[in-house]
């Protein structure tokens, strides 16, 4: 029998399994940065329609997605992640923010190669069509460069990723459901598998409509 998954918006009762969704698809962040089910709450109660979660027939949680809307300054793009996300509390989300920030996507382990990344990402470009957002941004970890780091500076890194020439676990499945590259983030997050980078990613919305 085929299992099936369904996205639906995240509620406070799932909080505790979020949490454990998080806990085990980011086993080496420090405790510091993971979304526990306070914040899973609070960003619940911050911006509802854009907390995100993949249930099982059975109602198991076994996905999550966080987001909150914002502008984007393109010619000023650097910033920490964990500054972004208020340490994880949703504090800057802007309610008429025009672009939709993906702040995280965590799939429990056992679940992976199922198109449940894929299935959260879809629904959050509908997410952005609905809301007529102009796109969505968000830092996509360069987990490959860790070992690279002493061999090529990370903007050669990135062109061989963009080209190809080198596979990303993050960032070149990133680009290959619709991401672009708009820039390097230079101090992102504390995670020396990328040497604290990350890509700074961008998906503009084909159907935005100036109001």
């Amino acid at each position: 029998m085929v299992e099936t998954f369904t996205v639906v918006t995240s509620t406070p009762a799932m909080a505790d399994q979020l949490e454990a969704v998080q806990r085990a698809s980011f086993p080496t962040l420090a405790e510091a940065e993971i979304i526990t089910a306070a914040h899973y709450r609070a960003q619940i109660e911050r911006f509802p329609e854009g907390q995100l979660a993949v249930v099982t027939a059975e109602g198991q949680v076994v996905a999550c997605s966080t987001d909150f809307r914002t502008t984007v300054d393109f010619d000023n793009f650097q910033h920490r992640f964990i500054d972004a996300v208020d340490h994880n509390w949703l504090g800057h989300h802007e309610p008429n923010g025009d672009w939709l920030y993906g702040a995280d996507i965590g799939v429990l382990p056992e679940y992976r190669r199922h198109g449940i990344a894929r299935m959260l990402y879809t629904a959050r470009r509908d997410l952005i069509r609905r809301l007529n957002l102009k796109g969505h941004v968000a830092g996509g970890l360069l987990k490959g460069y860790g070992r690279y780091k002493t061999q090529m500076p990370v903007e050669t890194y990135v062109e061989k990723v963009k080209q190809g020439e080198l596979f990303d676990p993050t960032v070149s499945v990133q680009l290959k459901v619709g991401w672009e590259i708009y820039g390097i983030l230079y101090d992102y997050v504390d995670e020396p598998s990328c040497d604290n980078k990350a890509a700074f990613i961008v998906w503009r919305n084909p159907d935005y409509r100036e109001t």
